[in-house]
């Protein structure tokens, strides 16, 4: 599954992760391969990417806490999200 989250800087993250969690604004649900299709706004929270080998740009790799080797947090003040075809687009502030 392709993940690409944009701020309004730039595109912070682009690349295959296995799973995507987020703060949904009525509370956090998850979002794995050939997930149906899905468009949702974003509340104040932890955006959680789980994967293997995932690579940052390294001017943004300082908004990602590592929390182990596969996975990831970004925290984001709000956001929209759109999942079709197991293509997940975030627009995070």
């Amino acid at each position: 599954m392709i993940l690409e989250i944009v701020s309004p800087e730039a595109t912070l993250f682009t690349g295959e992760v296995t799973s995507v969690s987020v703060p949904g604004i009525d509370g956090e649900f998850q979002m794995l391969s050939n997930h149906a299709p899905i468009v949702s706004l974003l509340a104040k929270g932890n955006i959680k990417i789980v994967g293997n080998n995932l690579s940052f740009a390294p001017q943004f790799e300082s908004k990602f806490e590592k929390i182990d080797a596969n996975t990831y947090y970004l925290p984001i003040d709000f956001g929209t999200l759109e999942l079709k075809d197991n293509k997940i687009n975030i627009l995070a502030n």
